[in-house]
């Protein structure tokens, strides 16, 4: 009966906010994930913080490379998870904050996906100086940031305000990253080719990386507002 309790306590959602009936292409995740997923937060929380700390060791040599003043670009996965373990953690303490939300949202939406994306495309490369174990765990931890990101809506209001921000941060991001650097070079993830080195043809591998990029940016900002909408739509926000 213990563990049966235990279960239903881990997999339930007593305490928990509404699902809201969202649809599956805004919500996923089968409800007893989500569930999980907020039932354990301290322990994601836990899980992020570490992660962020690894991640900003990895980029250790790319921020030798790097003006100081670019710093907050060059990290994204990083910062994508200290924005959700943030968020997480004011979640659990009552002071939600819609903002970085939101930035919790778009980064573990995108890097989530961006990552795995580059790993596949560039495999050949990457695989040349990343052991295989590294390069299993960065594909597959980066997707479970995608799963991170479906539970946002379960306290998330997704405020037009909110989502503006986040989508001008990642693509100010993408514009820095890919586009106009602003000072020094670009400042993606350094690819496993050279910049401007065809690998498909005449594109290039930052083109590539490029379009993945700004692609993920704007289906962030359709999902976040989409959400909203549907939230309005079954009444969920009450005229928030």
């Amino acid at each position: 009966m213990s563990l049966a309790r235990d279960a239903r306590e881990l997999f339930g959602g007593d305490g928990l906010p509404s699902s809201e009936g969202l649809p599956r292409w805004l919500a996923p995740l089968p409800r007893w994930l989500e569930n999980f997923g907020l039932n354990l937060a301290w322990l994601v929380v836990a899980v992020n913080l570490v992660g962020t700390a690894f991640g900003f060791w990895y980029y250790r040599f790319q921020f030798a490379e790097t003006p100081v003043v670019m710093w907050p670009f060059v990290p994204d996965s990083p910062v994508a998870t200290l924005f959700i373990a943030l968020s997480l953690a004011l979640w659990k303490v009552g002071r939600t904050n819609e903002y970085l939300n939101a930035l919790a949202f778009f980064g573990c939406w995108k890097l989530g996906f961006w990552t795995p994306f580059t790993l596949v495309v560039f495999a050949d490369g990457f695989l040349a100086y990343t052991a295989v174990p590294m390069y299993l765990f960065l594909f597959f931890s980066h997707l479970a940031m995608v799963v991170q990101a479906f539970l946002v809506h379960r306290y998330s209001d997704f405020p037009v305000g909110a989502v503006a921000v986040a989508a001008l941060w990642y693509g100010f991001n993408d514009v820095v990253d890919y586009f106009v650097p602003v000072v020094g070079d670009p400042h993606h993830t350094n690819l496993p080719f050279a910049d401007f080195a065809a690998v498909y043809g005449d594109v290039t591998a930052l083109q590539l990386a490029a379009a993945g990029a700004v692609t993920l940016t704007l289906t962030a900002t359709f999902l976040a507002l989409s959400t909203r909408i549907k939230k309005f739509e079954v009444g969920a926000l009450g005229g928030r």
